[in-house]
């Protein structure tokens, strides 16, 4: 995988100064295909049983936009105006339906041996097959949102900052992109762009202290 996009590698910057992003320079634009090596970085992230049950919409266009404002709530506009896109993540319940397809490019690939192979689809597939529909909304909640991080990670890497979004009416996400909402369960919204040069960075948000946080068992 290339990595001629990326232009910070500098790992500590990368997680620790990532900060939440509300306004964006309207006029810088993100190419297609930078997006596509984004996601393509982003669909690295790990998944139950490599299931992979995301799906991403870009919304980068005035259009698209309106879209948005149609069924976003209203403290949420200064990101949808200024974005350079709004990345919508959403689980796909269905993903299991695509697991041969997968598992057998990878035999074929050379990644895996028979054995491994008929173990996955006797063992792995079996379990989403006869899964109800509430255990692949969670499965597939949980693997967008496994993304969802990575993503805004990857895009700092790439020079831009992010603003991770829930305030939407859920029930209009799928609906409104043309999507099953049967099928296509709304995780998250990630607006994505470059700070304006002149804006002052915010403040950093205050952590609860670490030993609040945890316990060993």
């Amino acid at each position: 995988m290339k990595d001629d996009k990326i232009i910070n590698n500098n790992f500590k910057d990368v997680v620790f100064n990532r900060q939440s992003v509300r306004k964006f320079d309207p006029t810088v634009k993100i190419s297609h295909e930078e997006f596509e090596k984004m996601i393509d970085e982003t669909a690295t992230a790990p998944s139950a049983c490599n299931l992979q049950a995301w799906h991403f919409v870009i919304v980068d266009t005035p259009e698209g936009k309106e879209k948005l404002k149609s069924y976003f709530m209203k403290f949420n506009m200064p990101q949808v105006e200024t974005c350079s896109a709004m990345v919508l993540l959403f689980g796909d319940t269905e993903a299991y339906k695509s697991y041969r397809d997968l598992w057998t490019k990878a035999y074929h690939n050379g990644q895996i041996d028979k054995a491994k192979l008929d173990e996955v689809f006797s063992t792995f597939l079996p379990l989403y097959e006869h899964a109800d529909y509430q255990t692949l909304v969670m499965d597939s909640s949980i693997d967008s949102a496994l993304a969802a991080m990575q993503f805004m990670l990857v895009a700092r890497s790439h020079g831009y900052e992010s603003n991770p979004i829930g305030g939407y009416d859920i029930k209009k996400a799928a609906e409104t992109f043309g999507l099953d909402p049967k099928r296509f369960v709304p995780v998250m919204a990630i607006a994505v762009g470059k700070r304006p040069k002149d804006e002052e960075p915010e403040v950093k948000s205050v952590r609860y202290p670490v030993k609040q946080i945890f316990t060993f068992a």
